[in-house]
């Protein structure tokens, strides 16, 4: 891809959150607050359930504009608001599904895609939006 185009959508992605993923990103992370992890924690502190780490949400957010850069190098800027957890099943998968789009394309060579993310039909991430360069 060599320009973009105000209005272009980006190919959506779809991506199931397990416990077991869950476990593997605080690992990664450091991130082990136990509300990621241990259901009656969870529970205890006014959750459903065991909820996704904002932050590997976001992330998924991020992979949505790098798989469709081809380049992850290619992202300069990113910046989104938690709106609402990701609830996670201990026996099944959380699915949240990504679009975007390129809103704004600049003249410095840049554009801003905005990215939508849903989890039950309902937005999990406020305000995503990512600065990609040509």
């Amino acid at each position: 891809m060599s320009t973009f185009t105000a209005g272009e959508e980006l190919t959506p992605l779809t991506i199931d959150v397990t416990r077991d993923q869950l476990v593997r990103y605080a690992g990664a992370s450091l991130d082990f607050n136990p509300i990621h992890w241990n259901e009656a924690f969870a529970k205890e502190v006014g959750l459903p359930d065991v909820i996704a780490h904002g932050m590997l949400t976001m992330a998924l957010g991020a992979r949505l504009v790098t798989d469709w850069l081809g380049d992850p190098g290619r992202l300069v800027d990113y910046f989104a608001r938690f709106t609402r957890p990701v609830v996670v099943p201990n026996d099944g998968a959380a699915t949240i599904e990504f679009t975007g789009k390129v809103a704004v394309v600049n003249n410095d060579g840049t554009a801003r895609v905005d990215i939508t993310a849903k989890f039950e039909g309902k937005a999990v991430l406020g305000k995503a939006q990512a600065v990609v360069r040509v």
